[in-house]
């Protein structure tokens, strides 16, 4: 799995906004963001990137660097 955990979640929904593989989704019970389909995870960073309080972690063995372009 990708995606090692969502600690600290404070459920503002901004990884399941940003998810362009749909990996991320809130759980109606707690409403804070559950990873349902880990092996659909592009590791694209958007959700670590977009998460205001760092609660997303990104195994170091499936991590990729994030890649810029200058266009």
């Amino acid at each position: 799995m990708p995606i090692k955990s969502i600690n600290g979640c404070i459920g503002c929904e901004e990884c399941i906004k940003s998810c362009p593989t749909d990996v991320i989704r809130l759980n109606p019970d707690s409403k804070k963001a559950e990873i349902l389909y880990p092996e659909d995870c592009q590791i694209c960073h958007l959700c670590r990137m977009y998460c205001p309080v760092d609660a997303i972690v990104i195994t170091p063995d499936k991590s990729i660097p994030v890649i810029v372009s200058w266009g």
